[in-house]
């Protein structure tokens, strides 16, 4: 793990090979997105844990479906853990949840938007990641609160803004 990534534990699995082929060192794209989202916007006290899948469309399709009842891949899924246990110090590490992202569906929206797949792929991992702390996009506000929210992360990380054609300073 890089300094940026270390005060917030991110385990990243790369199930399909296909991900190192595409992105330069993907485990440290994930790492970092994570930790710029929670420095940014998460909880005080201790380091939330966040674990990564980098998955192909056939394991995130099984997963819409059996949790979200869409039989289709999609970009990126959230699994938020939930609160933290009563009792728990404030002090201790505890888990913000799982977020799943597939390759070739990422891959076809970077492209067709003209984007690197490593900014996208840390664009996924900031949106997952704000899923996981209660952020969302269903009311047209929400939307604005959290794009607004991706756009200063990925600025931060020296990526351009994924919703306009600005590039990031």
């Amino acid at each position: 793990m890089d300094s940026d990534s270390s005060a917030h534990p991110t385990e990243v699995t790369v199930e399909a090979a296909g991900w190192r082929s595409v992105v330069t060192d993907p485990e440290t794209i994930c790492r970092r997105a994570v930790a710029a989202t929670l420095r940014a916007v998460g909880p005080p006290g201790a380091p939330g844990e966040v674990s990564v899948l980098l998955a192909d469309d056939g394991t995130i399709r099984v997963l819409n479906r059996d949790f979200r009842g869409k039989d289709t891949p999609t970009d990126v899924l959230s699994f938020p853990a939930g609160p933290r246990a009563p009792g728990v110090p404030e002090t201790a590490p505890w888990p913000l949840g799982d977020i799943a992202i597939a390759l070739e569906t990422s891959a076809r929206d970077a492209a067709a938007a003209g984007k690197p797949l490593a900014d996208h792929l840390a664009h996924l991992v900031v949106h997952g990641t704000l899923h996981l702390l209660g952020h969302d996009h269903e009311l047209p506000e929400e939307a604005e609160r959290m794009e607004a929210l991706e756009r200063r992360i990925l600025a931060g990380l020296g990526i351009a803004d994924p919703y306009g054609s600005e590039t990031a300073s």
